[in-house]
Order: structure tokens, then sequence, then C-alpha cells
């Protein structure tokens, strides 16, 4: 397989001779770079550009900018990537609350020719458990998981765990265009849903989980995940066992791996700017408060990348639904844009519509009644400062809500919300 020269500037160069790389290796980024600036690392799973690439084994629009830092170095293709924010959290309503967290996640990414094929490692962290907390931060009509074991998380968002994705590849090109692959992880993220929130470009700098999170990318976080999959130029098929258990309340350490579960899925990237995904899963007991219930989950999804000038536009529009066994058959739609101007002004929103049956606590008469909700949001980051490959800004994020009279009495008529944040983003 020919490798790509990774899209770096002339410090990511110097930056690459200091930490070893021979002097061949460097030549050879610099007149890549001369060449094709738009050049990129080769993907994990395939002999098509890593820009493809999202979470897991997830494929997103080739347009869509690759971050971070990518560097060489003997032989090894390395990219690190990832992001600190200070958040201020105002949630109105009589079910709202104000906190003061830290969302953070670091991640890189290495590969290297091994036989025929190219092998790959994966490692990616947070400090949530710490900068968050295990009663997760305040988000109206948030839902899913627990704090303590006993009482579901309602109205608010759990942190990460410690280890969010600790995994292996390894890739085998058959002819030009098609190729086999395996990923491993423990953690990992099984072939289910769209790129994850944190990953996708319409939603990377949106600073709080969507409320559509536990219908589309909830399992981006899970304790062991087997995957195989096949690449044919711009289709791909991917099919993963994995334990259908979220992560419980303990948020430093590894869960134990199960591999109760399954499920497919099937990406079509008709061209550079588009991808397309449908998938389905069967989850065997995904929740820790309700360990007799049983989920399918089916998903589709569209994205759509647009880069023109030095500005990027992305967008995302996904659908999920999750068919408890007992209980209900529940719905979801989310739709979100970013767009950036000049790697400065991002403006971004995100409309979401969904069916919950767990705003109240099992005690709750009300609890298991289905309620259609929306949620609008919007709001702009400004990247204020630059050193080498890191960015700090500030922004700010407001939220209105949609609700159903029954839910008007719990959380006010016109609840709103701000979040105001400030971001280190590698």
């Amino acid at each position: 397989m020919r490798m790509r020269i990774p899209r770096v500037t002339t410090m990511s160069a110097i930056i690459i001779h200091c930490l070893g790389a021979s002097g061949e290796e460097t030549n050879a980024l610099m007149e890549g770079m001369k060449k094709d600036p738009g050049a990129s690392m080769p993907g994990m799973y395939g002999t098509y550009a890593m820009s493809r690439e999202s979470s897991g084994t997830a494929w997103q629009p080739e347009a869509a900018p690759e971050g971070g830092l990518h560097i060489m170095r003997n032989g090894w293709m390395f990219m690190f990537h990832g992001f600190a924010e200070a958040v201020y959290d105002d949630q109105g309503g009589a079910r709202g609350g104000r906190r003061v967290y830290s969302p953070n996640m670091v991640m890189g990414m290495a590969q290297h020719e091994l036989g025929p094929g190219t092998w790959g490692l994966r490692a990616m962290l947070s400090l949530e458990p710490a900068t968050i907390g295990q009663n997760g931060y305040p988000e109206l009509l948030q839902t899913g998981e627990t704090a303590d074991g006993k009482t579901p998380l309602i109205d608010r968002q759990h942190p990460h765990d410690l280890f969010m994705e600790l995994g292996t590849t390894y890739n085998l090109a058959i002819r030009d265009g098609e190729s086999v692959f395996a990923y491993f992880g423990y953690p990992g993220e099984p072939a289910l849903g769209p790129p994850t929130f944190m990953h996708r470009f319409s939603g990377e700098d949106i600073p709080e989980a969507p409320i559509t999170h536990h219908w589309l990318d909830s399992t981006h976080v899970t304790f062991g995940v087997a995957t195989l999959g096949y690449v044919w130029n711009q289709f791909k098929l991917d099919a993963s066992i994995f334990t259908g258990r979220e992560p419980d309340q303990h948020r430093w350490n590894f869960d134990a791996a199960r591999f109760d579960s399954y499920s497919a899925r099937l990406t079509y990237n008709p061209t550079h700017n588009w991808s397309m995904q449908v998938s389905y899963g069967d989850l065997h007991s995904p929740e820790q408060l309700t360990p007799n219930v049983n989920q399918q989950r089916a998903t589709a999804s569209v994205s759509y990348q647009y880069p023109w000038r030095h500005n990027q536009c992305g967008t995302t529009l996904a659908w999920g639904e999750d068919f408890n066994h007992p209980g209900n058959a529940l719905n979801a739609i989310l739709l979100e844009s970013t767009v950036v101007f000049d790697d400065t002004h991002t403006l971004f929103a995100r409309f979401e519509n969904v069916q919950k049956d767990e705003f109240f606590l099992p005690s709750d008469p009300r609890d298991g009644e289905v309620f259609d909700v929306t949620k609008i949001s919007a709001g702009y980051v400004y990247d204020f400062a630059r050193w080498r490959h890191f960015k700090a800004g500030i922004g700010a994020l407001g939220s209105v809500y949609v609700l159903p009279g029954a839910l008007r009495a719990v959380y006010g008529s016109q609840p709103l919300s701000c979040l105001l944040f400030t971001r280190l983003k590698l």
C-alpha cells in the first residue's frame, strides 16, 4: 500500500525531525507538501485518505478537515488530537441548575506497515470523572445511565470514562480500492450509528451532548468490541460483536467484557462531500438499572461537508429508533450544522426531536409514559489565539425547548438554557 504524505506545516516538519525522523523522511514530507498540499495520511481501514475516518470504524465525508497534529517517524505515522473546555452552564426552569465543569479528551493514533497489511493503534482518554464528576452536568431533557448505581440520571449528562478507547486495528489491501480490516477495542466503538457527536465535524464544537445521544451514538464507549469489515471503493460493510451494557458509575476503571450483543452497518460515500450510513444493533441489557430490558436500535444518517476557500460547512441529519423489550419503541431525529470561517469564527446549530419515557423516577406513576420533546440550540465560538497547532477560543450556546403540556408543569412554561465557555483545541 502506498503511503501518502501527511498534511502538516513547516513547523511540523521541524518537530518530526527533532523527534528522530530520518533526513529522507523529512525531505519526503517537504516534497509531498510542495507537490500535494492537500495530501492526507492513509486510512486505518483502507487505501483511502484518513480524513474519511471518524470515531471507531465510522466514516464521515472525505472533504472533512483533518484536525490535530500528524507526524512521521521511522516508518510510523502518528496523529494526535484533543480539547479541553471550561464551561459555565445555566439550565433554566424548575428542573434546571447551574454548574462549572470541564469536558475534555485527548486521543492518539499510530500506524505502521506489518507484513502484507497495516497495523494500527488507537487510544482516547478523558479526565471528566474528575473535571465533571460522577453526577454529571445539568442538561435539560437529557437521560441515560446512572450516577450511583441506584437512581437514573435525569436532566443531567454523565461524564465519559477515563478510558474512552483502547483499540488495535489491522487492514489488508486486496486490490486497488478494496480491503478487509479488523478492529478490537477495550473499550471501543461497535459498528452502530453515525460518527459520535464529539468526532463529527457538524457537532464537535458544540459543548454539550445531544439529547438524542442514546438513540444514535451512545455505544461509542463500550467495554469489549470486535469488528470485521470490508471496503470496496466508496462502500464499507462492518459488523461487530460487543458488550451491550453501557458503562457503569465507576468511571476510572474497566467494566466487564461480555460480548453479548451484535450490530451491522453499511456506509456509502458517493463523493468526497457525502457520507451515508444505515445500521442495526441488538443490545443485551444496555441499562444497568433495568437489566431485564433488551433493546433493538436502528439508525440512518447523512452527512455533507462543503469546503470553500478557507471556510468549512458540515451538516448531519440522523434518525434513530430504540425498541425496548419489554417497553416502548421510541424515535429520535437530529439535524445539526457547523460553519467555520477562516478557522477563526465558528457558528453552529442543532435541532432535536425525540420521544422519551425516562423523565420521572421509577417511584413516580408517570415513569414509562412517552413524551415527545424538542430542543433547539445555537451558538458561536471565536478562536482568539494560536500557538503552533493549538488554538484557544471563547463561545456561547443558547437553547430553547418545546414541551408537551404535561411536562410544562414540571419544567416550566418556557425553560431556557445558556452555556458560556472557553476552550483549548489541538
